[in-house]
């Protein structure tokens, strides 16, 4: 025989105090809704037990959501010992690196950048039309949003994507400053840019696709934002090259790059090297299939 203990809850019981749980929550009185109800007339103890079942239903759920984004993306190791720069996330056998905290967003308009990347090249061999809407993906402060700006003209727009709002607001301060209307600020997430389907002429990221946290489902969504032959340009700092005075994981080699993209429905079709310290790796929306097959002979630049 059992020892005596406290009368069980039974199953129905369960089930109601799981709803009250629910319907607090979403009223922001968890603690008032569900254990008021359980003083009168019952004891601390089945109180106790009550929260041990509300907070381990709660917690199941938790458990769960990882397990759910790792079936999504499965193509991620984690390793406890990585890099100091790095968030111990591997992909396809890259460590992905640190993200550049909005509290060094001076970093981005820093007076040497513009001899170190060459902005205003850098867009020019972009070789961009009027009215054509661009979506500057990592945007930052806006250091390229501005100049993309310029480029498509009035007819045209930047789509400033950044999952950072402190740095959206300093983009459409700055932005405002010089009187430009035609960039729009937009909160993505980690995931996803929250850019319409089929909506993008050109998508640029510059020195920011090495800090994507799900760099597969990231560019996914780009893709999808993508119309049909538009183009992916991915702007980094050449990890083949030690001279580079820029910490590894947040360079990257054009083999490396290619090989992660090869899973997208992208095809390669040029790499740039006019700038001092980075490719210019050029991609372009493929219209079947995954994307992988070699550019025209015409198209190529190594």
């Amino acid at each position: 025989m059992p020892p005596p203990g406290p009368k069980p809850i039974t199953f129905s019981r369960l089930i109601c105090i799981r709803r009250a749980c629910q319907r607090a929550a979403r009223g922001g009185r968890l603690a008032v809704h569900y254990l008021k109800p359980l003083r009168a007339g019952r004891s601390w103890r089945r109180c106790r037990f009550a929260v041990v079942i509300g907070c381990g239903s709660l917690f199941l759920q938790l458990v769960a959501w990882p397990r759910q984004v790792a079936g999504q993306t499965n193509l991620y190791d984690f390793r406890p010992a990585h890099n100091p720069d790095g968030i111990g996330k591997f992909y396809m056998g890259r460590e992905i690196a640190q993200v550049m905290g909005h509290e060094s967003a001076y970093w981005l308009e820093r007076p040497q950048r513009v001899a170190e990347e060459q902005p205003d090249q850098m867009v020019g061999q972009l070789k961009l039309r009027r009215g054509e809407i661009v979506a500057d993906i990592g945007a930052g402060t806006g250091y390229f949003s501005r100049r993309l700006a310029r480029a498509v003209g009035p007819t045209g727009r930047v789509l400033a994507v950044d999952v950072q709002p402190e740095m959206l607001e300093l983009l459409k301060n700055l932005g405002a400053r010089l009187g430009l209307t035609n960039i729009t600020p937009v909160l993505g997430s980690v995931t996803n840019p929250q850019l319409p389907v089929a909506s993008v002429d050109l998508a640029l990221l510059v020195d920011v696709y090495h800090e994507f946290d799900f760099p597969r489902e990231m560019m996914q969504a780009i893709c999808g934002a993508m119309k049909p032959g538009g183009r992916v340009v991915l702007v980094e700092y050449r990890g083949e090259d030690p001279a580079v005075p820029i910490k590894p994981l947040h360079k990257m080699t054009q083999a490396q790059v290619k090989k992660e993209m090869s899973l997208l429905p992208l095809d390669w079709v040029q790499t740039i090297e006019l700038l001092p310290r980075q490719h210019i790796i050029v991609f372009k929306k493929c219209s079947t299939g995954r994307g992988g097959t070699a550019a025209p002979a015409s198209l190529r630049q190594n």
